[in-house]
């Protein structure tokens, strides 16, 4: 008989179960005006991914099963496929469950809980263990969940219980290239198979993840035949014929699963600029407001802003100080009114004045050091922070990733904020990202991406004052950060032991630092936060 099958690639709001339910009913809808009798829903559909300690409420589990009867008897004449959890006998489930006129026809439990990375699964899961495959119009559809589809067990229990075609459904967030890698692994286990699969994902942005859908299908060959947009929502419509091959009716279809991957930039940028925008608007904040110092990392930061948020809702706020050169101040400004971005201009002098002077006696017989330096940084906190607090736009810090992983950053000054947008992106990474967005519209002063950067915080001061030149301290920080290596082991890659023994105790010496740093948008493999979490205290 076949079928026609729609993904609704949706972005849901972590905890919403109501609002998530909402968007399942119009997704029903629409699927009937397009004649569609199978639709897929994403990992943990009715409660948003990853709800973490929510789902300790029963509460929450509660609203679960009332936002499933809504969506049950939504269901006639129609199959859906959507995920959310289930308390049975034996714990708690990450379930995929198939309703079908008004009835629940059965549940899979996900048998793999990925516990590494960003994932704690099994801090509130129990794993299935048992296939399930369910009859749709004469065709047989084994169901998978996430983690499920990147081990050999549950794929291969679908297929021995006679699965025609394999349903995943995903909240698989990014990194850069993971694109590339689900699409080839998925290819695999069609050839492995012999069996078409059917990959559901979510988009959206939650908190420090971006989950960047780009759902597909692929033939029982591996050959992808139809893919979603990516960073966006998105519905993908397939005919599945008698014998569970899939065409698509919507979507890109490539027998080579790189043609359309994202160059990676592009793909970076993306993520930053969906990261920030789903932050700022789920949060119910009206805006954003960040410091401008014509340096590239404000700069890009001020790009994303708007690219997420509108030119209206972005305010640029510049606090030049006794050793702000005129070319920062020009330079942002510039950028400011290309983009059509509000400034103010607030000089931090009189603070740092008054501050110099309440803390004479305390300083008194001492040289000036890095203590002056952050406290021109924490003028400069006080004063983002009151406009935050005053227009209800949130603060966006401009710190990257290379200054967080050695501490090149002050506590209650530049680091004070609500969120993070570069936070895990390396230095060499913000200039190429930079570089990106000028090729769209020449947005960033050329001055900003050739001078060399500063913190201006004293005479003459460079970055490289105080750290490695970025073409070294990036690839070490790679190495050390995302691969774990050890000294030896970077050493041997051709750097001086020298560099790369410093570069390690900063790392370590300023935990304390990124524990209590604002989050933001993960693009690494590894970035700080939930996906990193070593001890404040060690003697390692």
């Amino acid at each position: 008989m076949g079928c026609r099958v729609q993904i609704a690639q949706s972005n849901l709001l972590v905890g919403d179960v109501a609002g998530n339910a909402e968007r399942v009913l119009d997704a029903i809808a629409h699927a009937r005006e397009q004649a569609a009798d199978l639709l897929v829903f994403p990992e943990l559909t009715l409660t948003g991914y990853p709800p973490e300690d929510l789902l300790l409420r029963p509460e929450l589990l509660e609203r679960v099963e009332q936002a499933l009867e809504r969506i049950r008897a939504a269901s006639h004449g129609i199959t859906l496929i959507i995920g959310y959890p289930r308390s049975a006998v034996g714990g708690l489930f990450n379930v995929a469950g198939v309703l079908r006129d008004g009835v629940l026809i059965g549940e899979y439990a996900k048998q793999q809980l990925p516990n590494y990375s960003v994932f704690d699964e099994k801090r509130y899961f129990q794993p299935g263990s048992a296939p399930l495959v369910i009859t749709h119009r004469g065709l047989r559809l084994g169901l998978s969940v996430c983690e499920d589809i990147w081990q050999e067990g549950p794929t291969q229990q679908a297929a021995l219980a006679g699965a025609q075609i394999l349903i995943n459904i995903n909240a698989s967030p990014f990194h850069v290239g993971k694109r590339a890698q689900r699409e080839a692994l998925v290819t695999r286990r069609a050839r492995e198979h012999g069996l078409p699969i059917i990959y559901a994902n979510l988009v959206g942005g939650q908190d420090e993840l971006v989950f960047d859908g780009g759902s597909f299908a692929v033939d029982a060959s591996g050959r992808i035949v139809a893919r979603a947009a990516v960073f966006e929502e998105a519905v993908l419509t397939l005919e599945l014929d008698d014998e569970g091959r899939p065409t698509a009716v919507t979507g890109e279809a490539d027998a080579d699963p790189r043609a359309h991957e994202q160059e990676e930039t592009a793909s970076v940028y993306s993520a930053l600029v969906l990261g920030v925008r789903d932050y700022v608007r789920k949060n119910g904040f009206s805006g954003a407001v960040l410091g401008l110092s014509g340096g590239v990392d404000s700069a890009l930061t001020l790009a994303i802003a708007v690219d997420a948020l509108g030119a209206a809702a972005v305010e640029g706020v510049l606090m030049p100080s006794r050793y702000t050169s005129a070319m920062s101040n020009e330079d942002a400004l510039e950028q400011a009114e290309r983009m059509g971005v509000a400034t103010r201009v607030i000089s931090i002098e009189p603070a740092f004045q008054a501050f110099l002077a309440m803390l004479e006696p305390a300083w008194a017989g001492q040289v000036p050091d890095v203590s002056e330096e952050n406290l021109q940084a924490r003028c400069r906190g006080v004063i983002l922070m009151a406009i935050s607090n005053k227009s209800g736009r949130i603060l966006l810090t401009t710190g990257n990733k290379s200054e967080m992983a050695v501490g090149y950053a002050t506590l209650y000054g530049d680091m004070a904020g609500g969120f993070a947008p570069i936070k895990d992106v390396p230095k060499l990474l913000v200039y190429r990202l930079a570089q990106h967005r000028n090729s769209r519209s020449r947005v960033i002063p050329e001055r900003v991406l050739t001078r060399a950067p500063s913190a201006e915080l004293r005479p003459d001061q460079t970055d490289q004052d105080s750290l490695p030149p970025y073409e070294v301290l990036d690839p070490i920080l790679r190495h050390y950060i995302e691969d774990d290596e050890g000294l030896e082991a970077i050493v041997r890659r051709g750097y001086p032991e020298a560099v790369v023994r410093r570069v390690i105790g900063l790392v370590d010496r300023n935990e304390y630092k990124r524990r209590q740093a604002p989050p933001g948008v993960r693009i690494t493999t590894r970035a700080f936060g939930r996906d990193r979490r070593y001890p404040i205290t060690s003697g390692f």
